[in-house]
């Protein structure tokens, strides 16, 4: 039964499949609810239930793969979710909303699918009530034990620590169990508030006893040191062997910086790029640039009005800014100034920092809900961003960071993107320890991006915009 809450790896992206199995049963019951509606709302009116079966199938699925979408965009599908019961009520109400708006446009450009108002709504709250139902028996059961991964972490030095240390909240483990840390030889443990064990039998032995899963490596000291032939046993056993690097992007989406070798970029999955993947990410990029731009226009009209309004007619709308694109090539970003005209008179380049004084009362707004990243989309039409990818970031700070951050240079190995990975799973990075977190995930993203990711990343940027994740 473990594999129903394990990972597995979607065109190079790592997901968890319990969730994806949850995501699959709100589907059906949000399904289940249109028709339930349908039922419903026409005994109430006419009675004659049947006249109107035939036109439900179609309505049906766009209304579940609608309200299902809407879920993922806010995130209800992230296995590591800290979020309390309220938290989960507002985002779920939060999709419903999202699904309201989304349908109405359906309506608006395919009228034939327009249901009725009666029908929509009782469809719509039944939908509602049997997603909070299905959220509360879900949690309950995936965190039953015997339906988590038994994981033995091989070590318990400083690298063993890590693990202790980066997922200690009970949803960084949902899923998973950590057995214990395995000492080996005269290692000194950093391990607290964690059973270490002291093997007294060999290492297959032990797991098979304890009917482990997984054996992570995370020794300090490898050379001469690692029990290669009991963990040749324990795979051949079936318990799965990974390093901790592999390990953390699995379970957490980013790659340990510190614990990562230069070889591992070159011998692991991933960083592979072909042209029929550059063919699909550019029209990937160029399509959702033109859709949002379609959709999005009113709103930087109204923006460069505004900005008009507080810092008068002529006063600069657009932002021009230097920054590292592809290969370390320098380009200019185009934003809508968040921030008044003086704002580095000195020459001298600065992070955003919270409650800075240099943001305008529109800036802070438009920072807020992103308008402000609404002209990049010149820049991806022009080849020098994607729509998805880590944030580009300034030549000045760019040399900083390389200098004290290791790998820091490959996060350019792909285009900085409106939009990214690290946005979706850490905020702000306004110093050396945020651009370190992030980096992290960007890695992440270097590695295995692919289009189902862009996607993946597109969906979830709603949750964005509307809980204001990584602004300031």
């Amino acid at each position: 039964m473990t594999g129903l809450v394990g990972t597995v790896r979607i065109f190079n992206h790592h997901i968890n499949v319990g969730y994806y199995w949850l995501a699959l049963i709100d589907m059906f019951l949000f399904a289940a609810s249109s028709y339930l509606g349908a039922v419903l709302y026409f005994m109430s009116v006419d009675g004659h239930v049947l006249r109107h079966m035939p036109a439900l199938p179609l309505h049906t699925v766009v209304f579940a793969i609608v309200t299902t979408l809407a879920m993922f965009s806010m995130g209800l599908y992230e296995p590591r979710l800290r979020e309390g019961v309220n938290g989960i009520l507002l985002r779920t109400l939060g999709a419903f909303g999202l699904m309201i708006v989304a349908m109405t446009l359906v309506f608006y450009v395919m009228p034939d699918l327009r249901l009725w108002r009666g029908n929509f709504a009782i469809s719509t709250a039944t939908a509602l009530v049997a997603a909070l139902t299905n959220r509360l028996l879900w949690t309950r059961f995936i965190d039953l034990e015997q339906f988590k991964r038994r994981v033995l972490v091989l070590g318990c030095g400083s690298t063993a620590s890590t693990v202790n240390r980066k997922m200690r909240r009970k949803a960084d483990r949902r899923g998973i169990r950590i057995v214990g840390y395995i000492r080996q030889g005269d290692e000194q443990s950093c391990i607290e508030k964690e059973p270490t064990v002291s093997l007294d039998c060999p290492l297959s032995e032990y797991a098979q006893r304890n009917n482990i899963d997984e054996i992570v490596v995370a020794m300090e000291e490898r050379r001469n040191n690692l029990p290669q032939d009991e963990l040749l046993r324990c795979r051949s056993m079936g318990v799965r062997v990974v390093d901790i690097v592999d390990f953390f992007e699995q379970e957490t989406g980013k790659v340990l910086v510190r614990h990562v070798h230069p070889s591992w970029f070159t011998y692991s999955d991933g960083f592979q790029r072909g042209d029929a993947n550059h063919f699909g990410k550019r029209l990937f990029d160029v399509t959702v640039s033109f859709l949002l731009l379609m959709v999005a226009w009113p709103f930087m009209l109204l923006t460069v009005l505004a900005i008009w309004i507080e810092d008068g007619f002529g006063a600069p709308v657009l932002y021009r800014q230097r920054r590292v694109g592809l290969n370390g090539r320098i380009f200019e970003v185009i934003k809508f100034r968040s921030m008044t005209t003086s704002a580095e008179s000195d020459g001298k380049a600065r992070w955003a920092t919270a409650n800075d004084a240099r943001i305008t009362r529109v800036g802070g707004f438009i920072r807020k809900t992103r308008i402000d990243e609404l002209p990049q989309i010149i820049n991806v039409m022009a080849g020098d961003m994607a729509f998805v990818g880590p944030r580009p970031e300034r030549p000045e700070f760019v040399r900083e960071l390389s200098e004290q951050i290791p790998y820091f240079e490959k996060r350019h190995c792909v285009k900085p993107g409106i939009t990214g990975w690290a946005q979706m799973n850490y905020p702000y990075g306004a110093s050396l320890k945020d651009s370190f977190n992030k980096l992290e995930f960007d890695l992440y993203y270097v590695k295995n991006q692919s289009l189902f990711l862009d996607f993946l990343v597109l969906l979830q940027t709603a949750e964005v915009i509307i809980f204001g994740k990584g602004a300031r």
